[in-house]
């Protein structure tokens, strides 16, 4: 989602939130850093040109490192960044495809390489295609072109805004989660991405969530959907979604990105913004398995405890007071947008 006229009010916005959290006591459990994949400690992202970091991967090839990228119309750059130091050691400039338009998602297969969601759309839906590009993750991190692939991605049922890619760790298949205010469709790819023609993506489920990002955890048992103010934890269940829980996701400026770490214990939220901060949440019963935990502290029934979730569908007070704080960003991005 660009964010860059709309960011000057962050301030206003930001207090919003933090008057938000009082209200919800929205509690976050921090990671712990004992026996734990690098970076599951969170970091704060130190380069400057990283304003708009909209999604983030856990590298397979450097441990501690993570892949990210600035939304919209940045360019072709992909940063990888140490969890230790937030310093970027690595920065990558993507040849053999077009011009990109609006980048929201990064995500790595089981084949070791990138894949990066050229997916948004600030018309609102009215693109008749976007694109995906893939791409090997680097053996030496250091600032390098690399050349990259290029696919045509269209939706069954009509073109879509969607800021959440993630590649199954198993099978290696493709899924697009749409971005809707009041929810939105998973979208599953063909079984192998072509570059002969176009990538019809079908509507296989639905996400109760205004969605920004999703990751799949190490193990492909578990589903993490994130949202501006919250998050829905799914059992992937062999491609048939069930929902499990809400997630307990930090209070961020703009939350706009999620990742697991590599051992599955923690998951790591990111937002847009200068100097942004990756927050931990543990993995709650993953122990010492890769991803093997549900990855939430809210429970799913009624009158239970919701964490900092929120779905389409809340009603409690104080999941109506975020969604209210999340409708008025929404239009006021939108209208940034226009202007």
């Amino acid at each position: 989602m660009r964010a860059d006229k709309a960011w000057s009010r962050t301030g206003r916005i930001g207090a919003v939130l933090a008057a938000t959290v009082l209200v919800t006591g929205a509690a976050v459990v921090p990671a712990g850093a004992d026996g734990r994949s690098p970076g599951s400690d969170g970091f704060t992202i130190q380069d400057p040109r990283i304003t708009e970091s909209s999604g983030l991967a856990a590298s397979r090839a450097h441990p501690g490192v993570y892949w990210t990228h600035n939304d919209s119309d940045d360019g072709a750059y992909l940063y990888a960044i140490d969890g230790r130091t937030g310093k970027t050691v690595a920065t990558l400039t993507l040849t053999g495809i077009g011009s990109p338009r609006d980048v929201e998602a990064i995500s790595i297969g089981p084949d070791g390489d990138l894949y990066v969601g050229d997916i948004g759309d600030n018309l609102g839906g009215s693109w008749d295609h976007v694109w995906i590009y893939r791409l090997p993750e680097p053996k030496e991190l250091r600032d390098q072109t690399v050349r990259a692939t290029q696919y045509v991605v269209k939706y069954a049922d009509g073109p879509r805004n969607a800021e959440s890619l993630m590649v199954h760790p198993k099978t290696g298949r493709v899924y697009i989660v749409e971005k809707g205010e009041d929810g939105g469709g998973l979208y599953e790819g063909p079984a192998r991405l072509s570059t002969a023609g176009t990538n019809t993506f079908r509507r296989v489920a639905d996400i109760d969530l205004w969605a920004t990002d999703a990751a799949f955890s190490p193990d492909g048992k578990q589903l993490a959907v994130r949202g501006y103010f919250g998050g829905v934890s799914y059992a992937w269940n062999d491609g048939r979604p069930k929902r499990e829980g809400q997630l307990s996701v930090p209070m961020q400026p703009q939350g706009e990105s999620v990742t697991y770490t590599p051992d599955g214990r923690t998951l790591l939220y990111g937002s847009e913004g200068k100097g942004s901060s990756v927050r931990p949440v543990e993995v709650e019963g993953a122990g010492s398995g890769a991803g093997t935990g549900t990855p939430g502290t809210g429970s799913d029934e009624s009158g239970g405890d919701g964490g900092a979730g929120i779905t389409g569908k809340a009603g409690a007070v104080g999941a109506a007071v975020l969604l209210i704080v999340a409708v008025g960003i929404g239009r006021l991005t939108r209208r940034s947008k226009r202007g």
